[in-house]
């Protein structure tokens, strides 16, 4: 019987003359997502979802709500209070403020101060779609919080655990830290350059569509470059379609009864599963993704691939099978497929992008639609 993952493995580099997947001299290297920001009319409503995914409120006011995970840090959220929710951008951190400053400098922008509550300093970029990217440094650290121990497995000849049952308890996972962001863009060459140029991410692997890798890669995951310091394979990843919008974000959590438990606890006090429990290829993450009240997906997270920078680009075509290893089929949620608002607005942000000038032409469109059939 055929092995229905061969081939989309991402073992095999990049033929000659396609993308190197890093920038020969970036301006600077972050080191890690800092914390992604968004703008919610309901911000009560926001939080009950919050606390019961698996974060707790680091600072609440009347406009403003911080949700943080375990990891002492910054907080993961922050959600200010306005008219319609959206995505306002990310904030990555930088090795120190020099780096701050000499992206500033590059850039022809200037270094501001982030609110006493977050401390620190930042500078304030557009990526190629209009995102705001907030690179910072100096800001304050919460201190950890009591964390969610991975349970002892009896993992074949090895056992650990004698004249003791497991009863993981149905609670929320507790979400230790943020771990990548997702993105989809109408220029997606020009975003993914704009994004190694300045921060100086590498990519992890590419993704093409079946019969088209000449004309080059449609999504990268992309990691930080920290030397021989492992980094997870993805802290951003980049696709492109036919609009320029946030896809979702993911958030670590201790081991896959977590990941289940929390699950449960989330699908009783009815929130609604996008796609999951399975096994992601690239970054083998378990996963498990949901909608929350505004719409926005988000996933808990456990068990990613760390590479260090010496790791080249893999390569491997885009299909809908290939996103896992094990798990359901990829749901039409979870794809923007699904009937209702979520595929006419699919539609028709197709027909504005067929009718600009950007890397999503009707070819892409062909190679798209093949991605869900295969």
């Amino acid at each position: 019987m055929r092995e229905p993952h061969a081939g989309v493995h991402s073992e095999h580099g990049a033929l000659p003359e396609e993308h190197p997947g890093r920038a020969r001299q970036p301006i600077v290297k972050v080191h890690d997502l800092a914390w992604l920001e968004f703008h919610k009319p309901d911000l009560e409503r926001a939080e009950l979802f919050a606390h019961a995914f698996g974060f707790t409120t680091s600072l609440r006011t009347q406009q403003e709500l911080h949700l943080r995970g375990t990891d002492p840090g910054a907080p993961c959220v922050l959600i200010r209070r306005g008219a319609r929710s959206r995505f306002i951008g990310p904030a990555f951190t930088a090795a120190d403020a020099r780096d701050v400053l000499r992206l500033a400098d590059a850039t022809g922008t200037t270094v501001a101060p982030l609110p006493e509550s977050l401390g620190g300093v930042s500078v304030d970029l557009a990526d190629p779609n209009g995102i705001r990217v907030r690179v910072v440094a100096d800001t304050h650290e919460l201190p950890a919080r009591p964390a969610q121990r991975p349970l002892p497995l009896n993992v074949g000849h090895d056992p650990v655990r004698l004249n003791a049952t497991q009863r993981p308890p149905r609670e929320p996972a507790r979400v230790q830290r943020l771990g990548h962001l997702v993105l989809q863009s109408t220029r997606y060459v020009q975003t993914l350059d704009w994004y190694l140029e300045h921060l100086g991410l590498i990519v992890s692997d590419f993704l093409y569509y079946q019969g088209q890798r000449e004309r080059g890669p449609v999504m990268s995951f992309i990691r930080c470059d920290r030397g021989a310091t492992p980094t997870d394979h993805h802290t951003l990843a980049l696709a492109l379609g036919p609009a320029d919008r946030y896809v979702h974000s993911a958030y670590q959590v201790a081991d896959l009864d977590a990941l289940a438990a929390g699950g449960e606890y989330l699908r009783e006090h009815g929130y609604r599963r996008s796609w999951g429990i399975g096994r992601h290829i690239q970054g083998s993450q378990l996963f498990d993704y949901w909608r929350d009240p505004d719409g926005f997906l988000v996933e808990h997270f456990s068990d990613g691939d760390l590479f260090d920078c010496t790791l080249e680009p893999g390569w491997a075509p885009m299909t809908a099978s290939g996103l896992a290893q094990w798990g359901p089929p990829a749901t039409s949620d979870f794809l923007g497929i699904k009937p209702g608002r979520q595929a006419l607005r699919e539609l028709r942000a197709v027909a504005a992008a067929l009718a600009e000038d950007n890397e999503f032409d009707l070819q892409r469109l062909r190679g798209l639609l093949k991605v869900a059939n295969t």
